[in-house]
């Protein structure tokens, strides 16, 4: 998304709480460019599936009692299999189609003025005090939209710390740990708990055919997180981050926020009412039994076409409420204007595109070995032929979900392959599954920033960059850093804490089974 500011002529400051963060950047910036990174790693991938298939290392699934074997990438089969499906690995990557999806979307609000007009009328009645609560909160509240909050919500955040006067780049990590280190937790039920907990009651019923795992089973514990993070978040962009930004010196520097014009205020009064009429039609598309855009088969809207096409809903309502604005104020003067303003936005993710390429045919050589799930299932027989239990399967559960998350993009991936070991293990402890369920969601959303293997790294670097011309790789990951660090410490508390208190974790449901 163009930005109207440009670059951030600061350095970071040499603070001593800073220093071993200092360090990181330094030392990450030795890295070379996510593009050859990714080309590296896969070459890497590839030694390490030839090695693991001539030797014929194996780990069992503990459900089918099956040997799972790595696939050899450098075999016949292996080499048959890439050249084919390469351009398909990089066009089918379902992460790059629904993030330009968004970008045009998003992209057309900033080009007519939409975004610039909303911050600043939401700015003149924040305090730049609390900017950091308002940007986190939202973040959180945007998990709704699911994926699409990734992309949304960072150069928004960004923009509204501009606007108030504080550094954008602050802005822009506050909304990228709301979205991302907190992405599972929420105060509304979504797809997240559909997925999990969908997982979590297929592996219960072999232990107990009675016992389920519903999408509100965690619900308690996720909506208080969403409250305590929030005011972690907040603190460490205050406290920490943002001083260690120093001044903002690019273009754009907040002044004085102006009022908005007439023609301005008319155009919102425009827009706010056809957003409402889009919501009104949505809602008459979705609330009503059978209506269409609910499931099917069971009548439900979680799962529904509502939420597997709220990517598509979300672009719609971009476009609508972004024409309206923008005939209003006379950016749009007539319908070739359109596909012209959408050009920018696109231009501006070229980068992103070009990372994405090796990343796609990492991800997809990555499952076709099955090195995902020979991983966990190694590391899953080791602690079982360990014999460990009690507090070390708890601690052993957290280590798994965030090591694996560094490898596997997908949360409902990893808990397909770490629930048939953990959750009758815990079951068998005492704990309920939906205990497990939420130690999983914990540590893998805590450290989503990291995942290299993530698609919105990538991502999130190219925001960076619209503010620091110079930002590398290490950049990123020295001023992220902080928050997985202290967000995994701080929601572990919680656990501890809820745990010992003995408060349920959803309506009915506590941590030991009854």
């Amino acid at each position: 998304m163009e930005q109207k500011v440009m670059k951030d002529t600061t350095n970071l400051q040499n603070h001593k709480t800073g220093g071993f963060f200092n360090r990181v950047e330094r030392i990450g910036n030795k890295i070379p460019h996510p593009f050859i990174l990714f080309i590296y790693m896969i070459a890497f991938l590839f030694v390490v599936t030839a090695l693991l298939s001539v030797f014929h290392v194996s780990a069992s699934d503990p459900i089918s009692g099956e040997k799972v074997e790595v696939q050899n990438l450098l075999s016949r089969e292996g080499i048959q299999w890439i050249l084919p499906n390469m351009i398909k690995n990089f066009s089918g990557f379902l992460p790059l189609g629904s993030i330009l999806a968004l970008m045009l979307g998003v992209g057309l609000a900033e080009k007519v003025g939409l975004l610039e007009v909303l911050i600043r009328k939401m700015s003149l009645k924040v305090s730049g005090k609390y900017a950091s609560y308002l940007v986190v909160f939202v973040a959180f509240f945007s998990h709704v939209s699911s994926d699409a909050a990734l992309v949304i919500m960072p150069p928004l955040g960004a923009l509204i710390f501009l606007a108030v006067g504080r550094h954008p780049v602050a802005g822009l990590l506050a909304a990228i740990a709301g979205v991302g280190s907190g992405f599972t937790a929420n105060l509304l039920i979504v797809t997240t708990d559909v997925l999990l907990s969908g997982i979590s009651s297929e592996v219960a019923k072999g232990m107990n055919a009675n016992l389920t795992v519903n999408v509100t089973d965690n619900w308690f514990f996720m909506a208080t997180s969403v409250l305590v993070l929030t005011v972690v978040i907040s603190l460490i962009t205050d406290k920490f981050v943002e001083p260690r930004l120093g001044k903002y010196e690019g273009g754009g520097q907040h002044k004085k926020l102006e009022q908005l014009t007439k023609l301005q205020n008319k155009a919102l009064l425009a827009t706010g009412i056809s957003a409402l009429i889009f919501i009104a039609v949505m809602a008459v598309l979705v609330v009503p039994e059978g209506a269409l855009l609910r499931n099917p088969e069971t009548g439900a809207i979680l799962p529904s076409p509502f939420m597997s096409g709220i990517v598509a809903i979300i672009l719609l309502f971009f476009f609508t409420v972004s024409i309206t604005y923008g005939v209003k104020v006379g950016a749009i003067k007539k319908q070739n204007d359109i596909p012209e303003l959408l050009v920018d936005p696109i231009k501006g993710m070229a980068g992103f595109i070009i990372m994405v390429f090796p990343l796609s045919q990492f991800v997809a050589c990555f499952n076709w070995s099955n090195m995902g799930k020979f991983l966990a299932l190694s590391i899953t027989d080791l602690l079982e032929q360990l014999n460990i239990e009690g507090a070390p399967v708890l601690i052993g559960l957290m280590f798994l979900s965030g090591l694996l998350s560094m490898f596997i993009a997908s949360g409902s991936a990893i808990w397909s392959i770490l629930a048939p070991v953990f959750v009758p293990m815990f079951m068998v402890l005492g704990y309920h599954p939906a205990f497990a369920q939420m130690l999983f969601r914990v540590a893998d959303s805590s450290v989503l920033p990291l995942a290299p293997v993530s698609p919105f790294v990538p991502l999130f670097l190219s925001f960076l960059q619209e503010y620091r011309k110079d930002a590398k790789l290490g950049t990123y990951y020295s001023l992220i850093l902080p928050y997985p660090i202290i967000i995994f410490i701080i929601w572990t508390l919680l656990v501890v804490v809820w745990y010992f208190l003995g408060l349920p974790i959803g309506p009915g449901i506590y941590p030991k089974l009854p």
